[in-house]
C-alpha cells in the first residue's frame, strides 16, 4: 500500500486555505482525496460539511456533519455545522438542541464559535436566541467589540433601539475603527430623526467603508441640509464617486427592454380592465353559484388526521408543529419540503397547498384518504 504524501491535518489545512479563498470546489476535492486515505478523520468530514454548506448543498452537508458526529459525538464544530444545516431545513428545535449541546459540553469559552452560532441564529431570524450566544461571548471577553456590536444589532431587531444605541457606542469606544458598527449606529440615529448625531457618526466614516447606497445617500442629504453644502461642492465628490461605484450601471439595451416591458404591461392592464368590465356580471353570477370547496382528509406519519380544504389542512399541519403559528403557511411548506427532500430525495413543490400535499403523499410522508 503506498504511503500517503500528506497527513490528514495537512489535507485539512490545504482545504481550509482553499475555502477561505472562496474556492469551494477545489476545497471539496481536496477533502475527498483526504478522506480516501483517512476515512475516520473527523476534521475532514467537518470540512466537507462546511464546503457543502457554502455550495448550498444542504442535504449533503447534513450527511457530512452527521458522519463526523458518529465518529465524535462531542465535536463542537460538527454540532455547529449540523445546527446551521438543520435551520436550512426548517428544523429549528433540533437545531437549537445542537447549539445548546455545545454549551453543555463546555465550549462557551470559544469566542469565535459563540459568534458563529450567534450569527447563524441571527441570519435565520432567531434574534433572542442569537443575542444569548453573543452575550455568552461578552461574558468571556468583556471588551470584545465585535460581540458587543452584535448585541447592539440584536437589540435593534428586538425593538430596543435605545439599548442598541448605547451598546453600539460602547463597541466603538473599544474599537473606533469598527466601521460596520458606526454606520449601523448612524442609520439608527437617522431613523430616530436624530440627524445631528447621525451626521456626527457618518462623517467619521470613509467612502470605502460603505458597501450599500443607503448610508451614502443619507450622508449627502445631511451634508446639504445641515452643513448647507450646495450640489457640486468639491467635498461631496468622493462620496458621489463611491455612490456611482455601488450603483449598478444601466445598459442602454436594458433600458429599452424595460421601456418595452412597461408599455406592454400598460396595454395588458387596459385589456384586463376591459375584460373585467365586460364579464363582471358573469363573474358575479359564477361566484354566487360556486359550490363549497371540496373536503379532504389527510393522515400524517405520526397518525394525526387533518380534514378540510387543501389550504385548511396545510394551515392545521403548520399550527400543530412547535412554534408553527409564528410562521406563514408558505414558510411552513418550504421548511417541510426541505425536510422531505433530506429524508426521501423527492422534490416537493410549494406553489400551492394541493401540489404540496399530493407530492408529500407520493414521497410517503403522509396519506391522503380523500
Amino acid at each position: 500500500m503506498p504511503t500517503p504524501f500528506l497527513s490528514s491535518e495537512e489535507y485539512d489545512e490545504r482545504a481550509h486555505q482553499l475555502y477561505n479563498e472562496g474556492n469551494y470546489e477545489e476545497a471539496l476535492a481536496t477533502l475527498r482525496e483526504g478522506l480516501g486515505l483517512y476515512p475516520t478523520s473527523v476534521e475532514l468530514h467537518v470540512g466537507v460539511g462546511y464546503a457543502r454548506l457554502a455550495r448550498d448543498e444542504f442535504a449533503w452537508a447534513r450527511k457530512a456533519f452527521e458522519e463526523a458526529l458518529v465518529l465524535d459525538p462531542e465535536h463542537e464544530d460538527a454540532l455547529a455545522g449540523l445546527g446551521e444545516t438543520l435551520l436550512r431545513f426548517g428544523q429549528t428545535p433540533q437545531a437549537l438542541k445542537a447549539f445548546n449541546r455545545i454549551l453543555e459540553l463546555g465550549y462557551s469559552d470559544d469566542i469565535e464559535l459563540m459568534l458563529q452560532v450567534g450569527r447563524t441564529l441571527f441570519r435565520d431570524g432567531l434574534i433572542a436566541e442569537a443575542k444569548t450566544f453573543f452575550e455568552i461571548a461578552i461574558r468571556q471577553v468583556p471588551d470584545h467589540a465585535e460581540a458587543i456590536a452584535m448585541v447592539g444589532y440584536a437589540d435593534h431587531r428586538l425593538g430596543e433601539d435605545a439599548a442598541a444605541i448605547e451598546t453600539l457606542k460602547r463597541a466603538l469606544q473599544i474599537d473606533p475603527e469598527h466601521t460596520e458598527a458606526r454606520i449601523y449606529l448612524a442609520n439608527l440615529h437617522y431613523d430616530r430623526e436624530e440627524f445631528e448625531a447621525a451626521l456626527f457618526q457618518f462623517e467619521r466614516t470613509k467612502p470605502e467603508d460603505h458597501w450599500d447606497e443607503l448610508g451614502i445617500w443619507r450622508l449627502l442629504e445631511l451634508k446639504k441640509s445641515h452643513l448647507r453644502l450646495a450640489d457640486g461642492d468639491p467635498t461631496l465628490r468622493i462620496w458621489e464617486e463611491r455612490l456611482a461605484e455601488l450603483a449598478p450601471s444601466t445598459d442602454p439595451l436594458d433600458e429599452m427592454l424595460a421601456e418595452i416591458e412597461s408599455r406592454a404591461s400598460e396595454r395588458a392592464e387596459e385589456e384586463a380592465r376591459q375584460q373585467l368590465e365586460l364579464f363582471g356580471a358573469m363573474l358575479a353570477e359564477a361566484a354566487e353559484a360556486k359550490r363549497a370547496p371540496e373536503r379532504h382528509e389527510v393522515v400524517a406519519r405520526d397518525g394525526r388526521q387533518f380534514e378540510g380544504s387543501w389550504e385548511e389542512i396545510v394551515a392545521a399541519m403548520r399550527d400543530a408543529t412547535i412554534g408553527g403559528a409564528h410562521r406563514s403557511v408558505e414558510e411552513f411548506m418550504q421548511g417541510e419540503a426541505r425536510r422531505g427532500f433530506a429524508l426521501t430525495g423527492v422534490l416537493i413543490p410549494t406553489r400551492d397547498a394541493e401540489s404540496f400535499l399530493r407530492a408529500s403523499a407520493d414521497a410517503g410522508l403522509l396519506r391522503i384518504l380523500r
